[in-house]
């Protein structure tokens, strides 16, 4: 009988072990995900950024608008990780102000080149909305994860920091970042 408690003892500590197991590398395969989307936002501010000083520089523009959004562009490029979101939330009204003019749009297009050029921006601004959902639809799960009660007892996450939302503004025209 007692053989028979201890082989049942040993097969739930067992069988709790390799829960434990799993869960911290569900955990760790999460933050994974975190980083990488994270990364992915990044590349897609920073495209966005190129599109918008290509834009800025082409000439197209007037003076006025090509200096308000090249300074637009330095500001997000140069901004910390700290102030990240509110420099690219700049950048973002600096685009609304100079894209969302009425019937600016169509005069533009009329002009060589610029028809490419705003459908490259247009997609690097999509892709950051894409992007930055993303990254906190992972980081809300990744969050949520971390508040079990097995994740925090055991200290399943490790030394992993707390993913934290990037929150910004950047819907340009029709709230899903597309001018």
């Amino acid at each position: 009988m007692t053989w028979t408690y201890l082989v049942l003892v040993l097969l739930i500590v067992v069988v709790f072990g390799v829960y434990v197991s799993w869960r911290a590398g569900r955990l760790d395969r999460m933050h994974n995900r975190v980083e990488a989307a994270r990364t992915a936002l990044d590349l897609a501010m920073v495209r966005r950024s190129s599109s918008a000083y290509e834009l800025a520089s082409c000439g197209l523009l007037d003076p006025a608008a090509s200096l308000l959004l090249a300074d637009a562009v330095r500001r997000a490029k140069e901004a910390g990780q700290a102030e990240r979101d509110l420099a690219e939330s700049d950048l973002t009204r600096a685009l609304r102000a100079t894209l969302g003019q009425p019937g600016f749009r169509a005069e533009l297009e009329g002009r060589d080149g610029a028809k490419e050029l705003l459908a490259e921006f247009d997609a690097a601004a999509h892709q950051v909305f894409i992007a930055r959902k993303f990254y906190n639809d992972v980081a809300a799960r990744t969050i949520d994860a971390r508040r079990r009660p097995l994740v925090r007892v055991f200290r399943l996450a490790g030394n992993a920091p707390q993913p934290e939302f990037f929150e910004m503004d950047d819907a340009l025209g029709d709230g899903a970042g597309l001018g």
